[in-house]
């Protein structure tokens, strides 16, 4: 075994003795470690993990922001946590330096997070990368709202309602103008109806009786 996997061997045994019984702390494997900073529901709370390669504690290990907890940290404040435990670990090359850059960032939570609102951000969308058929624009008009086809009334449907009483129950004034108009042009016509008859039996009595000749 090569001298960098031994060191790793004794400092993996003292991670585990240290942060045993802490939730923050989590050994994924054999050379990769998180450690959760701040509340779960705090958007400022973040996590760190770190990944060995085969030549650590003689080269930096790998430092990953982008894990699924990390969603709603912003870039920047991402690049500074990384840049400050790169800096850290520059000073401990050749030693095992985890524990110390778990650690450096409990006393600089607060100044490494000041630019990470207290909110969710909404993303905005590149369009140069997804193109402008990617969106869709939803139509918002309520179908309950759409005009209703008014229904189609037969003659006879509209003069019932045409006849119907009012929300006072008096039928609306001149409702029986038709029937009146309907009623004097049948006498009217009745009359001379009757004219014309006696006019024709006049006629008919004052004309001369014509006798055969040979009668």
């Amino acid at each position: 075994m090569s001298e960098a996997l031994e060191q790793q061997a004794d400092e993996r045994e003292a991670l585990s003795s240290i942060y045993e019984g802490d939730d923050a702390f989590k050994e994924i494997d054999a050379t990769t470690f998180q450690y959760k900073y701040g509340e779960d529901d705090n958007f400022k709370s973040f996590l760190v993990e770190i990944k060995w390669h085969e030549n650590y504690p003689n080269e930096l290990p790998t430092i990953n922001m982008d894990t699924f907890y990390n969603r709603n940290l912003i870039p920047a404040v991402k690049e500074k946590i990384q840049a400050a435990l790169r800096e850290e670990g520059e000073q401990w090359l050749g030693c095992g330096m985890t524990y110390t850059l778990f650690e450096c960032l409990k006393e600089r939570m607060e100044e490494l997070t000041s630019e990470q609102p207290e909110h969710a951000i909404t993303q905005s969308i590149d369009l140069d990368k997804i193109g402008v058929s990617a969106i869709q624009i939803s139509d918002n008009t309520d179908a309950s709202k759409k005009e209703v086809k008014k229904e189609q009334l037969t003659k006879a449907q509209k003069r019932r309602q045409w006849e119907r009483a009012d929300h006072k129950g008096d039928r609306p004034r001149g409702w029986d103008w038709v029937d009146i108009v309907k009623h004097l042009s049948q006498t009217g016509y009745k009359e001379e109806q009757k004219a014309s008859a006696a006019a024709n039996a006049a006629a008919a009595a004052t004309a001369p009786v014509l006798h055969p000749l040979n009668g």
